[in-house]
C-alpha cells in the first residue's frame, strides 16, 4: 500500500500516545487519549504516535468545513469527530475520549480539492477498553468509509489500502500531504504493545480515496 499522502506536514499522528496501556480483547472499540484541545502548534517533531508535525505546515485552510463524524459500516464504527492541533511537545493531539476522533485541523478537510484529510484516534485504554479505531486493522480494500462535514454533507471513500508501519518509520510527507490527490488516512496504533513505554510499536494507517 503506498501511504503517499501528505506533505510534511503534522506530526506522526499517531497521537501522542496512543495508548497507556492495551485492553485486552474487548468486543466494542475504545481508546486511550492524550488532551485534545488544539494548542498553538510547536514545530518538535517526535517519534510517531507521537505524531510529529512540520513546521511548514502549521497554518489551517481557508474557509474549510470541519468532519463531525465519521462512519465505517464493515466494521461497525460510527463516531464523532473533533479539530485538534498540536501540543506543546510538538505532537499531533488525540481527543482523550476514545470513542472521539480528532481531524488535524491544519490540514485538507474533506471537501479540500487537493490533499490528505488526517483523522485519528486512540486504539485502546486500561479504563475505557477497545476504541472504535481497534477495528481499522480489520478492514480490506474496497470497503466504504463515511465522513460528515458539519454542514451535513456525506463524504464517500473507498479503502485503497490498510498498512501496519513501524512508527519510526511513518512517511509523515506522504501522511499529511496538502498537494497530491484527495483522499483520507485514518490512523491509529498497533503493533506489539511495549509495557515499559506504555505505547504500542507500530501505526495502523488505513488510504481511502474518494467514491
Amino acid at each position: 500500500m503506498k501511504v503517499r499522502v501528505i506533505a510534511a506536514t503534522v506530526m506522526v499522528l499517531l497521537l501522542a500516545g496512543c495508548s497507556s496501556a492495551p485492553a485486552r480483547l474487548a468486543p466494542s472499540p475504545a481508546a486511550t487519549p492524550t488532551a485534545t484541545s488544539a494548542a498553538t502548534p510547536k514545530p518538535a517533531p517526535t517519534a510517531v504516535i507521537d505524531v510529529p508535525v512540520q513546521s511548514s505546515e502549521l497554518t489551517a485552510p481557508v474557509a474549510t468545513v470541519p468532519p463531525v463524524r465519521i462512519r465505517v459500516p464493515s466494521v461497525q464504527i460510527d463516531i464523532p469527530v473533533g479539530p485538534v492541533g498540536v501540543g506543546d511537545d510538538g505532537l499531533m493531539e488525540i481527543p482523550f475520549d476514545i470513542r472521539t476522533a480528532g481531524w488535524y485541523q491544519y490540514g485538507p478537510a474533506p471537501e479540500s480539492a487537493t490533499g490528505s484529510t488526517v483523522i485519528t484516534a486512540h486504539v485502546d485504554s486500561f479504563e475505557q477498553g477497545l476504541g472504535p479505531f481497534a477495528y481499522l486493522k480489520e478492514l480490506s480494500a474496497g470497503a466504504e468509509v463515511i465522513v460528515t462535514a458539519a454542514d451535513g454533507a456525506d463524504y464517500r471513500y473507498i479503502v485503497e489500502s490498510v498498512q501496519n508501519v513501524e512508527k519510526k518509520q511513518l512517511p509523515l510527507d506522504q501522511v499529511f500531504d496538502r498537494d497530491g490527490a484527495p483522499r483520507l488516512v485514518l490512523i491509529t496504533c498497533g503493533g506489539q504493545f511495549d509495557e515499559n513505554v506504555l505505547n504500542y510499536s507500530d501505526n495502523i494507517v488505513v488510504i481511502a480515496n474518494p467514491a
